[in-house]
């Protein structure tokens, strides 16, 4: 299972900064964090990036059971 971790809107969405769901794919893990989590971290999750092992991530890029999936809220810039 790969590690979820959770910053900023997301975090208060889940009620929690890090889990471990099953999934191949980028897709799979946040699919299963919608389940789980519910539609307030579905809408922070269509704002945020998705990165995995600190590089950025696509949906279908593959997600191993030693992997880190994160979920970064939106950044602004000055």
């Amino acid at each position: 299972m790969a590690v979820l971790r959770l910053f900023g809107p997301a975090r208060l969405a889940a009620g929690t900064d890090r889990s471990t769901i099953g999934g191949a794919t980028v897709a799979d893990v946040l699919g299963e964090a919608c389940d789980r989590y519910g539609s307030s971290f579905a809408d922070v999750l269509g704002q945020s990036r998705v990165w995995v092992n600190g590089a950025p991530a696509s949906a279908e890029d593959p997600v191993g059971d030693a992997d880190e999936v994160a979920v970064l809220p939106p950044v602004s810039g000055g």
